[in-house]
């Protein structure tokens, strides 16, 4: 990695591959002989119409994506979602949520404005330490969709199967910070979607994935027609300007995920990278993991001292080492390490070897 550049352990934005960035910034002020930026281009031009139209279709090809699927680019981010999913899904008023972290109770309790919203699950009295299993999952037979939250960035959980609704009850999900660290059967899903500032691209762009017969099953007069999936479908995401530099970046991205060896070579970088990390803090007592063994994130380590000042002194001696937001998230308190597609081996290698140190310096 370029020596100027710092190793980023953000759980949002977060560190985008270098090579991303740098054919970015060599295409920046002429994007291939057009002698303008993408910034600068509209959205009806041929020339961009080309950048959205590849970057879905790769997107399709990186997490393949079936047929009877319409692949959305929105802006408004992953939250301005927790309002559309219900306005958008719920015909008989009914749905069911799985409680586990920050983002899954905010969408939680924005359905709550809509409709009769059951609690299918709740980890909130053990500090959401896990997510749950199958036959944790109490989903109503008649509920419209059954939503969970992938994997949660602040407390370090992550769901490592899909799981099973009664026959008729689509699954939502939210994927944002573990979307394209794996291999997802996208059929077992009536939506998915993602903000993309984790492991897609720069925060703005939110990507819905959304099958088709759920689309337009609501009266469109009801509620605005920007959280309108099927308006926007029917508008191939262009019924207004869409976010059109972060869905060019979003692009370059999936080309090096494809470079790299697609979703599988990322999930094999990810265990690898969250195993050496997760084999540290299980071998020594001076930092205790946060998340519950069977449900811990490849994508975000959450850990701890027991010792808040012993916390901050680590953030703050991280820094100065060349590593950044290892802070944990402000409502939790601790440490975090936020270790995306884009963060190489070395980083997570630096890490453990700073860890060490500062254990043994402050024992």
């Amino acid at each position: 990695m370029s020596e100027t550049r710092i190793y980023n352990f953000s759980a949002g934005p977060s560190m985008l591959p270098l090579s991303v960035l740098e054919k970015a910034a060599s295409e920046m002020t002429n994007y291939h002989g057009s002698g303008m930026s993408v910034m600068e281009m509209s959205h009806r031009s041929k020339v961009y119409d080309t950048i959205i139209k590849e970057t879905e279709a790769s997107l399709r090809r990186v997490l393949s994506i079936p047929e009877g699927y319409k692949v959305l680019f929105l802006q408004g981010g992953a939250t301005t979602q927790f309002a559309a999913i219900p306005m958008n899904l719920l015909k008989t008023g009914k749905a069911d949520y799985a409680l586990t972290g920050n983002f899954a109770n905010n969408a939680y309790k924005e359905a709550l404005k809509f409709g009769d919203i059951h609690l299918a699950f709740s980890s909130k009295d053990t500090n959401f330490d896990h997510v749950p299993s199958q036959d944790e999952l109490d989903i109503r037979p008649d509920a419209d969709y059954f939503y969970i939250c992938a994997n949660n960035t602040i407390y370090g959980t992550e769901y490592h199967y899909d799981p099973v609704t009664p026959a008729g009850v689509p699954l939502v999900a939210d994927m944002s910070s573990n979307i394209l660290s794996k291999p997802v059967d996208v059929s077992k899903y009536g939506v998915i979607y993602a903000g993309a500032q984790k492991n897609m691209g720069p925060a703005g762009v939110t990507v819905v994935i959304v099958r088709e017969d759920l689309l337009g099953n609501y009266p469109l007069e009801k509620y605005p027609v920007m959280l309108d999936w099927k308006t926007m479908a029917d508008k191939d995401s262009m019924y207004n300007t869409p976010p059109t530099y972060g869905i060019y970046i979003l692009g370059l991205v999936l080309e090096w995920v494809e470079q790299m060896g697609g979703v599988k070579a990322m999930q094999e970088r990810a265990e690898k990278r969250a195993g050496m990390l997760y084999d540290y803090l299980d071998s020594q007592d001076f930092y205790k993991a946060v998340a519950r063994k069977d449900s811990r994130s490849n994508m975000n380590v959450t850990f701890r001292t027991g010792n808040d000042e012993l916390d901050a002194k680590f953030a703050k001696e991280s820094m100065a080492a060349g590593m950044s937001n290892l802070k944990g998230h402000r409502s939790v308190g601790g440490m975090r390490a936020s270790i995306y597609n884009a963060m190489p081996m070395e980083g997570v290698e630096k890490l453990i070897d700073f860890m060490k140190k500062f254990a043994a310096d402050n024992a």
